[in-house]
């Protein structure tokens, strides 16, 4: 297999292309199998660990399981070889039933995300096609253009106009200008590289072809990546989640090592104490944990895409539903994104020819990013311009705020200058009037202003046009732009969406306030947000954030509806200073200056029309644009998150309380209150109902402001529900010893009937706010619950009870346990009350 250039920049266009073994007309299919296998997937690391062995090995990884199945195996030898049976097929169950649900939740995830996967437009077999940039391989010939990601570190072939923001490996502010002819040295910087183009950047403006030549982590940015090996940063969930395991884990294993302690000390056997204790620890533990979450963060992105919401990153699923401040641009969330031309007037106010003839000449021309501004200019102007050709072009950026093009026909050369009022007339000295008369600026630019105010004050965008001969001229830049002759303004409205207003409010309900980012002109975005039932919105001015502090713009942040006139670096500034202020933060963007703001943000959203480097940054994808879409997002976030809290209840109450009531028991008891083997059979018995958790309605009160993970909450209701729990188990241990009289093999029996019984109906009591009996749980969380309570009461009476040394109990039993379980019932559910007055 060829191998690529170690200094692909230097040598000619032709010999890279012998060196990897391919043309300029590119591979075929066979030739990508081969080179897909001998240089693998191009991606910047290895696969996550979500192959069907490393999952299911990662069911057994816990310490405290795998201590059981030593503790098992060395049973069988030395004593009793059924019991050790018993507890590793337990062991092996359990492990399959969540490698079973979570391989399932990674398939469906992994649906997902292929559907807003980044694609690169690939020459195949004589044709360009678009593939996942995973598939992308050495000797790939790449079509590139505005807004496009590198696929990979590139030779470029040929090149128009091209601009590339390589700040991500170079750390410059301005992007690098590409020239595929250029002479370029071996030991040339990274910066010099002319020739070459690198995975990590993108390009901002221009259209290229270029051979790819080193992909994953052969790149110079998959080089970084490998020298840092930085874990992505923990999210609130995550964070979250892992201080509730280690809060488990600490009360698991000063109780276990206690429980041991102690019944050694009783001189009961070794073996049959270490057996308990594990056995107590895995049914305190919360093994299931990671599956759970996995499971209804997967479930929650399949209801999600239901409604056209693709998440990338699973954990976002909680700051989404969390969100209280959403920042957004308005273009195709508030508005239609139809940018239509109202007018084109001169300096004087009236219909001017020329200002539309060269505004449509610079939009035709350019070769930037494909937006609607342009593309509306392009449809609304009917002018022939099959004789002009563009000769030069200086692209647009978020400093100038222009963009400048050098075009001839057979009678004229003009440099066309288009962009921002401010922008543009800071570079003009002179203005054309409406008899094509030229005359000093000064004396008409006060008038211009005004100008463009009135049409803002009517929501109309306002956009400039200058122009100079340039006669003998065949290049222009950036210092050209200098000594212009001003034309004229284009008014552009782009109209309010249908339902714009009405997702707001709704958003409103939600608890999520809209921040509206604009470069817009404060007036333009005032009669936006009027529309969109901000009676009067507070409005703050790029200029005037400029002058504040960081301190100062925390303050005032959240006090701030409409963020107008908005230079593209404070995008990112706004974002932390709102974050600072205690909100949970989304932002909303689709272009290339808004990927740092969506990485700033704590979940950043995106639309799959998108460009490429903004699709990469947002953690969620929207299929459609919209915030309608997004509130039923949001929804479908706190139904998952709500969901996923409800096995961290079922965790801490009755699972938690039983552990803990045996554990005491066997301090009292002259023989153990369970066998290991039943403990682990009441453990898995009680985890199948919280398999279905993740399917479960949810109350809308629920739904209906941002909610975060709370572990004081947590370790409230741990007290207050393990408590009661253990004060109905040693109830229970009252009327088998006491009232029935019990014998130890009955005690077991009747203790696990009751326990298994009591946790399963506790979930229904605990999965909701209101009175149990007025919501409804899912019909899977239903069967589940009195699938398992049918199971329990009959197990003593199958082939299976003897093998667990269960006994068949006297008819007298289930009367007294049953009035215990329901007392239990009516008792939790008078404590979930009170709780919840306390704990709003």
């Amino acid at each position: 297999m060829p191998q690529p250039l170690e200094d692909f920049w230097s040598p000619d266009r032709a010999a890279v292309l012998a060196a990897l073994g391919t043309t300029d007309g590119g591979l075929t299919a066979a030739d990508v199998a081969t080179r897909l296998a001998t240089y693998g997937p191009n991606t910047l690391g290895p696969p996550s660990g979500t192959g069907t062995l490393q999952l299911l090995l990662g069911q057994f990884k816990s310490p405290i399981v795998l201590l059981l199945l030593g503790a098992a195996i060395l049973s069988a030898f030395l004593k009793d070889p059924v019991d050790a049976g018993l507890i590793l097929a337990i062991v092996v169950a359990s492990g399959l039933l969540g490698f079973w649900q979570e391989r399932g939740a990674a398939d469906a995830v992994k649906g997902l995300l292929d559907k807003v996967a980044v694609r690169a437009d690939v020459l195949r077999d004589g044709a360009y096609v678009a593939v996942p940039t995973a598939e992308v391989v050495p000797g790939d010939v790449v079509s590139l253009s505005a807004g496009d990601t590198l696929p990979g570190d590139c030779r470029l072939l040929s090149a128009r106009d091209l601009v590339v923001d390589e700040s991500a490996l170079t750390g410059e502010t301005f992007p690098a200008e590409k020239d595929p002819d250029a002479q370029v040295a071996a030991d040339a910087p990274l910066a010099r590289r002319v020739t070459a183009a690198f995975m990590g950047t993108h390009v901002v403006s221009g259209q290229a072809v270029a051979l790819v030549v080193r992909t994953g982590t052969a790149t110079e940015f998959g080089a970084v990546s490998q020298h840092l090996r930085l874990r992505p940063a923990e999210t609130e969930f995550e964070h979250g989640v892992r201080r509730f395991g280690i809060l488990l884990m600490e009360v698991t294993m000063v109780l276990v090592v206690t429980i041991f302690g102690i019944n050694v000390y009783l001189h009961r056997p070794v073996l049959d104490s270490f057996l308990f204790a594990m056995a107590l620890a895995v049914g305190l533990t919360p093994q299931l944990l990671p599956a759970i979450i996995s499971i209804n963060l997967a479930h929650g992105a399949a209801q999600m895409a239901k409604h056209r919401v693709i998440v990338k990153q699973l954990t976002s699923i909680e700051n989404l539903g969390s969100m209280n401040v959403l920042c957004s641009d308005k273009t195709g969330t508030l508005t239609r994104g139809l940018v239509e031309v109202q007018s084109a007037v001169g300096v004087e106010g009236r219909p001017s020819e020329r200002v539309m003839r060269y505004a449509y000449l610079n939009s035709l021309l350019e070769t930037g990013f494909r937006n609607p501004i342009d593309e509306a200019i392009r449809a609304s102007a009917p002018f022939d311009a099959s004789g002009w050709r563009k000769l030069d072009e200086e692209p647009y950026d978020f400093v100038r705020k222009r963009i400048s093009i050098l075009a001839e026909d057979d009678s004229e050369r003009l440099m066309i200058t288009k962009g921002a009022v401010a922008g543009v007339l800071s570079v003009c000295d002179r203005c054309v009037l409406e008899d094509g008369t030229v005359v000093p600026l000064d004396g008409e630019s006060a008038a211009v202003r005004a100008l463009a105010e009135t049409f803002a004050e009517q929501g109309s965008r306002t956009l400039a046009v200058a122009y100079r001969d340039e006669v003998g001229v065949t290049r222009i830049g950036k210092p050209d732009e200098t000594g212009m002759i001003f034309a004229g303004l284009l008014a552009l409205f782009d109209p309010p969406k249908e339902g714009a207003a009405d997702a707001v409010a709704e958003l409103k309900r939600l608890g999520v306030q809209l921040k509206l980012i604009t470069g817009d002109a404060a007036p333009v975005a005032r009669t936006l947000g009027t529309h969109m039932g901000l009676a009067e919105p507070q409005i703050l001015t790029g200029s005037e954030l400029h002058a504040l502090s960081d301190s100062a713009l925390t303050a005032r942040s959240s006090h701030v509806d409409i963020f107008a006139e908005i230079e593209p670096n404070q995008k990112e500034r706004i974002v932390v200073a709102l974050r600072k202020a205690g909100n949970v933060v989304g932002y909303m963007g689709d272009g290339i200056n808004d990927a740092s703001a969506l990485h700033a943000a704590d979940v950043g959203l995106s639309v799959d029309s998108a460009v490429d480097v903004a699709k990469e940054a947002a953690q969620v994808v929207l299929l459609a644009p919209g915030l309608d879409v997004l509130a039923a997002g949001v929804r479908s976030g706190r139904e998952t998150f709500a969901n996923t809290l409800k096995y961290a209840f079922m965790a801490t109450s009755a699972n938690f309380g039983n552990m803990f009531s045996m554990a005491g028991a066997s301090l009292f008891l002259k023989f153990l209150p369970l066998l290991p083997t039943q403990i682990l059979l009441t453990n898995i018995l009680t985890d199948v109902p919280e398999m279905t958790i993740s399917t479960d309605s949810v109350d809308p009160e629920l739904t209906e402001r941002p909610r975060r993970w709370d572990l004081r909450f947590m370790r409230d209701f741990m007290v207050t529900f393990g408590l009661l729990s253990s004060v109905f188990d040693y109830l229970t241990f009252g009327v088998l010893l006491v009232l029935l009289k019990a014998s130890p093999a009955e005690f077991r029996t009747g203790w696990f009937v009751e326990s298994v019984l009591s946790a399963s109906m506790v979930v229904l009591i605990i999965r909701t706010r209101r009175p149990f009996l007025k919501s409804r749980p899912s019909t899977r969380l239903a069967l589940a619950t009195g699938g398992i309570a049918v199971a329990t009461v009959a197990l003593p009476y199958t082939p299976l009870g003897p093998l667990f040394q269960f006994t068949r109990l006297p008819p007298a039993f289930y009367p007294a346990l049953g009035v215990v379980l329901v007392i239990y019932v009516l008792s939790a559910e008078a404590v979930k009350a009170l709780f919840y007055r306390h704990h709003p």
